[in-house]
């Protein structure tokens, strides 16, 4: 699998987080971090991130170290998307930072475009 570098979509923490996961749950090598928009959220659309098997409907990118598949349908909502992990007092967790945003909600997991 031709795989291009990008650093765009994960921060080193957020990759790093990812790489955590990947060898605390057992994630099957086969099996790469998808990152998708669905409909829902209190602004239109959220973000989801799990593991799953890439398909021909992907295109693929790796950001240091992580392979990662995101549907060519959403690419028009993630195009220049960039996650991070943070782990403070003030925020835990995933987040997103999406160029494509034109209103997000409080917490960051929705957006609409």
């Amino acid at each position: 699998m031709n795989v291009p570098e990008t650093t765009a979509l994960l921060t080193e923490r957020a990759a790093q987080q990812v790489k955590n996961i990947i060898k605390e749950e057992k994630v099957e090598s086969d099996k790469v971090l998808r990152i998708a928009v669905k409909g829902g959220g209190c602004s239109g659309l959220s973000y989801e991130l799990g593991f799953d098997v890439p398909t021909t409907a992907d295109q693929m990118f790796e950001s240091h170290g992580v392979k990662i598949a995101i549907d060519k349908r959403h690419l028009l909502y993630l195009e220049g998307l960039s996650v991070d992990f943070r782990d403070g007092l003030d925020a835990r967790g995933f987040m997103f930072e999406n160029p494509n945003a034109t209103s997000t909600c409080g917490c960051g997991t929705s957006f609409s475009a």
